[in-house]
């Protein structure tokens, strides 16, 4: 079964930084698109970033230059370490894991992240 639970969200000011983790058990990240994904008060979830096998990674425009994903094959666990935080970066924070050449999704509980002076 598998279990995805986020960890590292918090209060920031403007400009400062985050960096979030997903521990992940129940699955081999080679076989999977893992990714983070943000929902803000009012808006429906929406991709920041995905990272797959080989490390190819997609980003959203509004975090590119900001935010970086990676992960730890060997922990099984998914970082984002962002950067440079705006108060629009305020959202719950997901990750999430989609089995290859499948339409089957995994999410974690989420993670509050708010940038706030």
């Amino acid at each position: 079964q598998v279990h995805l639970v986020e960890s590292g969200g918090g209060l920031v000011q403007p400009g400062g930084s985050l960096r979030l983790s997903c521990a992940a058990s129940g699955l081999i990240f080679s076989f999977y698109v893992v990714g983070w994904y943000r929902q803000a008060p009012g808006k429906q979830r929406e991709l920041v970033a995905t990272i797959t096998t080989g490390d190819s990674t997609n980003y959203a425009d509004s975090v590119k230059g900001r935010f970086t994903i990676s992960g730890d094959n060997a922990r099984n666990t998914l970082y984002l370490q962002m950067n440079s935080l705006k108060p629009e970066d305020t959202a719950v924070y997901y990750c999430n894991a989609r089995r290859l050449f499948t339409n089957v999704d995994y999410w974690g509980q989420g993670t509050q992240v708010t940038v706030s002076s």
